[in-house]
């Protein structure tokens, strides 16, 4: 059994490895390239929107674990839960993928018709009633929302995943990096939990990215595109719905929800990019701190012997702040989940 169900993982991981070179060659052919912001001689030589090889092969990974459920172990009664957490990922898929299309130097989609699209995505969801309609709130005690909550509660957390998490973006690898890391968590809560569909599913978009991140790591040669953020920001929102641990989930979006205060600071106009310098170094784009990759390049600048910031660095600090929180989240949330 534990060997059918590693398929599933199997086969989004290789799908990507595969497919993903080929999409790089065709980019180029058709000159369907990005600029990279943090390099000196800034230049149109990165492949855009790699990130639909990675939903793809989580999609196909996805739906082998059905097969494997349906026609080999029998199925397990969350079928529907899984063709809906599909629906909702393939529907942002495609406002990301339009998102990307229409360029975000020239806006995109503009913010309001963003935010009614990724809310109609959340709709999978909301008709199948998913999740567990109960909230514990600290000295009120627990409170039984029942039609509010796949109303109000599941629209909420898809779109608050889903934007937030395209704003700790445009770094080489931080993006996958960050998705493998929260998702690999979630899994492991998943696991632990009882949830063992579900974090087999998670693990098959850690897969993907980890397959993702050997095109995508500094130097990148593909980048993931919205399309990849809003499937990875809305997946970490569908599992901590499906898996009834919304509030570890919370808890391990920390950086996102400091990085979105500090993109409030600059009215969401401010770019996450660094100023890149001819020796690969890059210093604040600005003069004030507009999110967690400029905190990173002041903090690096301020305890390096050579007083200089790259962008590896960069990412690996961010990812390093993203393992404490997940390790803290587990210690303060011990008594949820063991």
């Amino acid at each position: 059994m534990e060997i059918l169900l590693s398929i599933p993982i199997i086969l989004s991981f290789f799908i990507t490895l595969i497919i993903l070179p080929y999409w790089i060659k065709k980019t180029r052919q058709l000159g369907l390239m990005w600029e990279d912001m943090n390099k000196y001689k800034k230049l149109r030589n990165v492949a855009a929107s790699g990130g639909i090889v990675v939903v793809l092969s989580f999609v196909l990974g996805v739906l082998s674990y059905i097969f494997i459920r349906t026609f080999v172990l029998g199925g397990n009664g969350t079928t529907i839960q899984i063709f809906a957490l599909l629906g909702v990922i393939l529907m942002l898929a495609v406002v990301g993928l339009i998102d990307d299309l229409f360029g975000w130097k020239q806006g995109g989609l503009s913010v309001r018709f963003r935010v009614l699209l990724i809310l109609m995505a959340s709709i999978p969801l909301i008709v199948i009633n998913a999740g567990y309609h109960t909230i514990s709130v600290p000295f009120l005690g627990t409170f039984r929302l029942d039609i509010l909550y796949p109303l109000f509660v599941i629209p909420l957390g898809i779109t608050g995943a889903t934007t937030t998490y395209n704003f700790l973006a445009g770094y080489n690898g931080l993006e996958a990096g960050q998705g493998i890391i929260i998702i690999g968590a979630l899994s492991l809560v998943s696991f632990i939990t009882g949830s063992l569909w579900l974090g087999l599913i998670g693990l098959c978009m850690v897969a993907s990215l980890a397959s993702f991140l050997i095109f995508n790591k500094f130097p990148a040669k593909v980048f993931p595109g919205d399309i990849l953020t809003y499937s990875i920001g809305a997946l970490i929102a569908i599992m901590a719905i499906l898996g009834n641990f919304e509030k570890i989930a919370i808890f391990f979006f920390t950086p996102y929800i400091l990085e979105t205060f500090l993109k409030i600071r600059g009215k969401l106009k401010k770019q996450s990019f660094g100023k890149p310098n001819k020796d690969g170094s890059l210093d604040l784009a600005y003069p004030k701190i507009y999110g967690l990759e400029h905190l990173a390049i002041w903090f690096l600048k301020k305890v390096k012997k050579d007083k200089k910031a790259y962008e590896k660095e960069v990412v690996y600090l961010i990812h390093g702040f993203q393992i404490i929180i997940i390790i803290l989240g587990f210690i303060i949330f011990s008594k949820h989940i063991f």
